[in-house]
C-alpha cells in the first residue's frame, strides 16, 4: 500500500501459500484458453485469461520480482484488448488496462529496466485514472477492486486528492463492512487531511478489535496499527 503509516500486508518474503496460489492462476489461465479454443464465449475468457495474468503480476511485484510482474502486465493487458475487440461491452477489463496505464506512467525507475527487454508499451496516467473510474462505475466484476485501487492512487504523493480517496474507501467501508483494511486507511486520510484524533481514533479500533486473533491477516492488521500508533507516540508501548 502507497501509505506513510499502513503497509502491505505481503512482502518480499515467500509464504507457505505461494505454490498454491500460482496453481489456482495457472488453473484459471488454461481454462479460459481452452474455453477460447473451443469458441465458448471467446470474449469473457479473454477476460477472465487477463485478470489471471493481473493476479500474476500483482503477485510477483509484491515478491520484488518485477521483470516477472512486468512481463505479466504485458501479456494482461494484450488479452484485455483483445476482450474489448470482441466485445466493447465488458467494461471489467478497464481496470486491468487503467492499473497498467496509471503504472507504467508513474513507475519510472521500474519502467526504465524492464521496457527496452520486454518490449512494454507505454501507458498514460490521465487515461489509467479515466479507465479505472469507468470500471469503479461500470463494472460487473470488479467495480470494488477498482474504486480500492483509485483510492489507493488518489493518495499518493503525486495525486494528493486526499477527499476523493477519503471518499471511495469510506464506500467500501460501507460495502465491505468486515475488512479491517478500510478503518486503516481512513485513519491515516484523517491524519493527513488535519484530523490525527479521528485517525487514532481508528487505529486504536483496529488494534482493539484485532488483539489476540489467530487469522494471519488479522495479525498483520494488528501489527500496521501498532506500528502506526507507536510512530504518532513515540516511546509508548501499544499491544
Amino acid at each position: 500500500l502507497i501509505d506513510p503509516d499502513v503497509f502491505d500486508v505481503g512482502s518480499g518474503t515467500t509464504s507457505p501459500y505461494d505454490s498454491h496460489f500460482e496453481d489456482l492462476v495457472n488453473v484459471a489461465i488454461s481454462k479460459a484458453r481452452a474455453n477460447i479454443n473451443t469458441k465458448r464465449n471467446v470474449a469473457r475468457n479473454y477476460l477472465y485469461q487477463g485478470a489471471a495474468y493481473a493476479l500474476r503480476a500483482r503477485f510477483a511485484a509484491m515478491r520484488d520480482q518485477n521483470l516477472a510482474a512486468a512481463r505479466a502486465g504485458k501479456e494482461m493487458r494484450s488479452l484485455l484488448i483483445t476482450a474489448l475487440e470482441k466485445d466493447k461491452y465488458l467494461r471489467d477489463a478497464y481496470l486491468g488496462l487503467g492499473l497498467y496505464d496509471y503504472l507504467v506512467d508513474t513507475l519510472p525507475t521500474i519502467v526504465k529496466l524492464v521496457r527496452w527487454i520486454i518490449g512494454l508499451p507505454g501507458g498514460s496516467r490521465v487515461k489509467g485514472l479515466q479507465e479505472m473510474e469507468y470500471a469503479a462505475k461500470y463494472g460487473e466484476l470488479t467495480s470494488g477492486e477498482a474504486k480500492f485501487y483509485l483510492a489507493k492512487d488518489y493518495s499518493r504523493g503525486n495525486e494528493r486528492r486526499y477527499s476523493k480517496s477519503l471518499e471511495l474507501f469510506q464506500e467500501l467501508e460501507r460495502d465491505y463492512p468486515r475488512n479491517e483494511l478500510w478503518h486503516l486507511q481512513i485513519g491515516s486520510l484523517e491524519i493527513r487531511t488535519g484530523h490525527p484524533k479521528e485517525g487514532e481514533a481508528l487505529y486504536r479500533q483496529v488494534l482493539d478489535e484485532t488483539r489476540g486473533k489467530k487469522s494471519e491477516i488479522e495479525q498483520a492488521f494488528h501489527r500496521a496499527a501498532k506500528k502506526a500508533l507507536e510512530r504518532m507516540h513515540p516511546g509508548e508501548s501499544f499491544n
